[in-house]
C-alpha cells in the first residue's frame, strides 16, 4: 500500500505536465493566422491569385476558351435524330384509271431516323474563325497577366506606403519625446527662476501640437492598414502587422534599355498585337463568304407504310451552298473589321508612347529618390548635432527656447524627408519593374 500511494504524486505530476503541453500545443495551433506578420511575398501571392480583378479576368479567359471550342465545332459532323407520328384526315391516294384511286401510304404513320452533315470545304472560313478564337484566348491570357502584375504593383505600393507611415509615426513619437524632454528642462529652469513663464507656455504649446500630429500620423497608419486588408479581402479594421522588405530587385539599367525591355515584355503591347492578328483572321473569314460551302450529308429514315416496298432507307448526298445576296451585310462587316484594324494599330502606337512615358517617369523618380536618400541621410546627422548643441546652449542660458524647438522641428523634418525618400525609391523600383513588363511576383518572391 505504501508503494502504491507513493506512486500517486509522480503520476499526478506527469498528468499535469502532459495537460500543460496539450494546452500549449492547442493554443499555439489556434493562434489566428491574421495576427501574424504579413510578408510582402505572402500578400503578393494572395492578391495575384484570389484578387477580384484577377478572378474576373480568369472568367473572361474561360469564356474565350469556350469560344475556341464553338468555332472548331463547325469542323465536326452534325448529327440530328428525329421521330414523329403523323395523322392525316385523308389517306394519300393516286388516280389510277380505269381502276380508280390507289392508296400511296398509311393514313396514320410513324417516322424516325437521323441525318448527318459534314462540312468538306469552306475556303478557310472555319479555320480563320478558329485561329481568331485562339488568338482572342491568347489575348485574354495576356490580359490576365497584365491584371496580375497591376494587382502586384498596387499591393507593393500599398505595402511600402504602410511601412512608410509606420516610420513616420515613429518620427512623430520621437518629436513628442524630444519636446517632452525640452518641457522637463524648461520646468526645471522655470523653478530656478532662470526663464520666464512665457518660455514654459511655449514649450507646452509645442508639445501639444506634436501630440496632435502624432494622432494624425496614427490615423494615417490605420487607414493605410485598412487598404492592405481590403486588398487581402480581410475585415478593414483588423490589425495589420507587416515586415520590412530586405530584397531589392535589380533595376540598374539605362532609360533606352528600359524602353526596349518594355516594348518586348509589356503584356498590354503583346495583347494589342494579338488582338490585331485576331481581327485580321476574322476579316479573312468574312471575305470567304463570297465562296460556296461544300458539304456531304447522309442518314437513315424509317416510315411506316405497308404500301412501300422498303419502309426504311439509307441516303447520302453531296452538295454546295452559296449565299448570293445578303443585302450588303458582308461588305459592311468587312468595312467594320477594316476600321477596327486601323483603330487598333493607332491605339498600339499611342499605347507604346504612354508606356515609354510611364517608364521614363519611374526611371527618373527612382534616380531622384536615390539622390534624396544621400542628401537626407547627411541632413539627419546635422540635425541631431544641431539639437544637441541647442539644448546644451539652452541649459547654459546662452540659447533660447525657440532655438531648441526649431532644432526639434528641423530634426523631425529631416527624418520625415529621409523616410519619404527611402520608400519613394522602393515604390519607384516597383513601378519601374512594372513599366518594363517584369513579373513582380517573381522579382520579389524568388
Amino acid at each position: 500500500m505504501d508503494h502504491i500511494s507513493g506512486c500517486f504524486p509522480g503520476e499526478k505530476a506527469k498528468r499535469i505536465i502532459m495537460l500543460g503541453i496539450a494546452v500549449f500545443f492547442i493554443a499555439f495551433c489556434f493562434i489566428p493566422y491574421d495576427s501574424m506578420a504579413v510578408t510582402l511575398r505572402e500578400g503578393l501571392k494572395i492578391v495575384t491569385s484570389s484578387g477580384r480583378d484577377v478572378q474576373i479576368s480568369g472568367e473572361e479567359e474561360y469564356m474565350a476558351a469556350a469560344r475556341v471550342s464553338i468555332a472548331g465545332a463547325a469542323l465536326m459532323p452534325g448529327i440530328d435524330v428525329y421521330a414523329n407520328q403523323t395523322w392525316l384526315r385523308y389517306q394519300p391516294e393516286a388516280k389510277f384509271s380505269p381502276f380508280g384511286p390507289v392508296p400511296m401510304s398509311e393514313k396514320d404513320y410513324l417516322t424516325y431516323g437521323f441525318r448527318l452533315r459534314q462540312l468538306i470545304y469552306d475556303f478557310g472560313k472555319t479555320s480563320s474563325l478558329v485561329r481568331s478564337a485562339r488568338l482572342t484566348l491568347k489575348s485574354k491570357k495576356l490580359n490576365t497577366e497584365r491584371v496580375r502584375n497591376l494587382a502586384a504593383v498596387k499591393f507593393i505600393t500599398a505595402y511600402f506606403n504602410l511601412l512608410e507611415s509606420r516610420k513616420l509615426l515613429n518620427v512623430a513619437e520621437q518629436q513628442v519625446r524630444r519636446l517632452g524632454e525640452h518641457l522637463s528642462d524648461t520646468k526645471a529652469m522655470y523653478k530656478e527662476g532662470l526663464i520666464t513663464k512665457n518660455n514654459l507656455l511655449q514649450a507646452e504649446v509645442m508639445l501639444s501640437d506634436a501630440k496632435q500630429k502624432r494622432i494624425d500620423a496614427e490615423n494615417f497608419f490605420q487607414l493605410r492598414g485598412s487598404v492592405i486588408n481590403s486588398m487581402l479581402r480581410k475585415p478593414l479594421n483588423e490589425p495589420v502587422d507587416i515586415q520590412e522588405v530586405d530584397r531589392r530587385p535589380f533595376t540598374d539599367s539605362g532609360l533606352e534599355e528600359a524602353w526596349k525591355l518594355a516594348e518586348g515584355q509589356r503584356p498590354e503591347l503583346r495583347e494589342m498585337e494579338t488582338a490585331i492578328m485576331a481581327i485580321e483572321a476574322e476579316l479573312e473569314s468574312i471575305r470567304v463568304d463570297f465562296f460556296p460551302q461544300i458539304y456531304l450529308s447522309g442518314g437513315y429514315e424509317y416510315q411506316e407504310n405497308r404500301y412501300m416496298v422498303h419502309e426504311n432507307n439509307w441516303s447520302i448526298s453531296a452538295g454546295a451552298s452559296l449565299n448570293l445576296f445578303s443585302g450588303g451585310a458582308t461588305k459592311a462587316k468587312m468595312r467594320q473589321k477594316e476600321a477596327r484594324l486601323i483603330t487598333l494599330k493607332e491605339k498600339r502606337g499611342k499605347l507604346l508612347d504612354m508606356i515609354r512615358l510611364e517608364t521614363k517617369k519611374a526611371y527618373l523618380g527612382l534616380k531622384a529618390a536615390m539622390h534624396k536618400i544621400k542628401v537626407t541621410e547627411k541632413a539627419i546627422d546635422q540635425a541631431n548635432e544641431n539639437l544637441r548643441l541647442q539644448r546644451l546652449r539652452y541649459k547654459e542660458g546662452v540659447g533660447t527656447a525657440t532655438d531648441v524647438t526649431d532644432a526639434v522641428t528641423l530634426l523631425t523634418l529631416a527624418g520625415t524627408n529621409y523616410w519619404n525618400s527611402v520608400y519613394q525609391s522602393r515604390k519607384a523600383e516597383a513601378r519601374l519593374l512594372y513599366s518594363v513588363g517584369e513579373d513582380l511576383v517573381a522579382a520579389y518572391c524568388n
